[in-house]
């Protein structure tokens, strides 16, 4: 039997957070070693108390919590703007969650990304949800991170589509572009669940009235959480249900075959008009490549087979 791939789920909860998390725990693929938080659908002191609530709700509070930056890499002031209209402003739909008893560990995220991976060379995966500003100051505190991580399997971006944050750019990307273009520029294998596949997978009325059904603490709460969010879609997207964004990332760790690719080496525009954020990909014309030179191909997904990813994590949400 293959044994259970090890990741560290980089997180800002978040109500697609919640559902990619519990996800994550009830995927007998995947084994979770940690959870790192970052700002982004909320300050990183809410989202650091839901990562612990959410552990504690689903029976885990082994699995630590390490507290990760509170602003972007670049930036002096902490993060100001979180997403309160998307998440609420507790990032949990305004619905609330039982308050932690535990505490997150004492060693901040990118620290514990280092000692984590380090310790177990080709062993770890790197999952993050958020704002990569933990991942890139891991690297820079260590720079052999990324010869030493199995892979990065990242939700952002925005390739060959708009953006969610501004037309250019999506939010996660947005938040950090800095950052972001440290990672991509990693040397291990990175995949790419952006909006190019992300907005593909819907989960209708129908799947989320299954999920209020399903009887199980986790689900519940996700049925208290998700109208909110639900809202948000139907008011800007026009969706009668909602994007799956960050599950998208779990999903395709336990099931890569149910996706489509291409792999061209990305930078993020880090300057401050109208693009700051985007995610450019070379499309391998010569004579362009100068700024994508000697950096490894990412893995973008551009497809996926949606109804059969909904009705898997839906499967795993009601163990």
């Amino acid at each position: 039997m293959t044994s259970a791939r090890k990741i560290i789920i980089d997180t800002d909860p978040g109500v697609d957070d919640a559902m990619a998390i519990f996800y994550a725990l009830d995927s007998p693929e995947l084994e979770v070693v940690g959870l790192t938080t970052i700002f982004g659908n909320a300050r990183t002191d809410t989202t650091t108390y839901n990562a612990l609530a959410l552990l504690e709700l689903a029976g885990r509070p082994d699995i630590p919590v390490a507290r990760g930056a509170d602003r972007p890499l670049t930036a002096d002031a902490p993060f100001d703007t979180p997403a309160d209209f998307v998440h609420g402003d507790d990032g949990q739909g305004n619905a609330g969650i039982p308050a932690p008893t535990g505490r997150a560990v004492d060693e901040d995220a990118a620290h514990f990304i280092v000692r984590t991976v380090m310790a177990s060379p080709g062993e770890i995966t790197l999952v993050p949800v958020g704002p990569l500003t933990n991942i890139a100051l891991a690297m820079q505190l260590e720079p052999r991170l990324t010869e030493n991580v199995r892979e990065i399997v990242l939700m952002g971006g925005n390739a060959f589509t708009h953006g969610n944050a501004t037309p250019a750019a999506e939010a996660n990307i947005h938040n950090d572009p800095e950052a972001a273009d440290i990672v991509f520029g990693a040397t291990c294998p990175i995949t790419m669940a952006g909006l190019d596949v992300t907005e593909k997978i819907q989960m209708t009325l129908a799947d989320l009235a299954r999920i209020g059904e399903l009887g199980t603490v986790r689900a519940d709460h996700l049925a208290r959480i998700l109208p909110f969010y639900l809202a948000f879609h139907e008011t800007t997207d026009g969706l009668d249900g909602i994007h799956v964004h960050d599950s998208t990332a779990i999903s395709y760790l336990i099931a890569p075959d149910a996706f489509t690719w291409v792999e061209q080496p990305v930078r993020v525009d880090t300057g401050q008009s109208f693009g700051r954020g985007r995610t450019v990909a070379s499309h391998g014309h010569s004579g362009w490549e100068e700024p994508w030179a000697e950096r490894t191909p990412v893995r973008i997904l551009t497809g996926a087979d949606s109804r059969w990813l909904v009705e898997l994590e839906l499967s795993r949400l009601a163990r």
